[in-house]
């Protein structure tokens, strides 16, 4: 049986679904998620019997801009919260569209940056 993508999630299945693995231990890292939970005050799970948390889509789609500017951007916990705060709203085009990937753009710089100091060299 499968869950309908509305449904709320378990801390563990977001975990897998951000891909947020420990590597040391080989399990999911629903630590991470915790920790953010602490920190970032937006994050607001749905906490019922046992202390379990369950998170809904506006929550997860949260996460995953969280982990995005937190892993792949490089930016620090005051920097990604002083984002969140702002009433302007980011969309993640890398994220939902899959337009631009970090990986593809850092090349690009890359490549450009080779290009102007062969010019430079040039002159």
């Amino acid at each position: 049986m499968t869950k309908s993508d509305d449904a709320y999630k378990t801390i563990g299945e977001v975990a897998k679904i951000l891909g947020l693995n420990d590597n040391k231990k080989g399990t999911l890292a629903t630590h991470t998620i915790r920790f953010w939970e602490k920190e970032f005050k937006q994050i607001r799970p749905k906490i019922l019997n046992g202390n379990r948390r369950y998170f809904d889509n506006k929550n997860i789609d949260l996460l995953k801009k969280i982990k995005f500017l937190l892993k792949d951007q490089g930016m620090t916990i005051n920097g990604v919260k002083k984002i969140l705060d702002s009433k302007e709203s980011l969309p993640l085009d890398e994220l939902a569209n899959n337009s631009i990937k970090t990986e593809k753009l850092r090349i690009k710089l890359q490549k450009i940056s080779e290009i102007i100091k062969k010019l430079k060299n040039n002159k």
